[in-house]
């Protein structure tokens, strides 16, 4: 088999295989999609508005998710001193909520911080290659 035959077939079993493709799309994918059996498609845009919505449910559940933990606390109190066994129980109903809540909130912003962080991590990356990048003339120079 000669080179070039080798050369070819190689590449055409490369591009079977292939699941990622950084910079660049094929003119049949679009703007808006990668190929249909790709693992993962994100842009900048999509980084964003799954951040500010994870931020903004941060900021909503830290409201609203707080609404009933005042009475809860007072009735599981009143109960308890009033000699019912179900007051420890709604103390342990508001214990639990207050767990689930401040996990749930450390979860919405690791994933709002993770996502801003990534976004800008890419946008400082991206400047730093197009600066590291020889101009074309350049490399012509070199090969001279």
């Amino acid at each position: 088999m000669t080179f070039d035959a080798e050369w070819s077939a190689l590449r055409a079993e490369s591009t079977q295989r292939v699941d990622m493709r950084l910079n660049g799309v094929t003119a049949e994918e679009g703007r808006s999609g990668g190929p249909a059996d790709a693992d993962l498609a994100v842009n900048q845009d999509n980084l964003g508005a799954i951040g500010h919505d994870a931020y903004g449910l941060r900021t909503r559940l830290s409201k609203e998710g707080d609404h009933a933990r005042p009475s809860t606390f007072d009735a599981a109190i009143a109960l308890t001193n009033g000699n019912f066994s179900s007051g420890s129980a709604l103390l342990k109903v508001h214990d639990r909520w207050q767990t689930h809540m401040k996990t749930l909130l450390d979860a919405c912003a690791q994933i709002s911080n993770h996502l801003d962080y990534t976004k800008a991590a890419h946008a400082k990356d991206d400047v730093q290659i197009a600066g590291d990048l020889i101009s074309v003339s350049k490399l012509n120079e070199y090969l001279k």
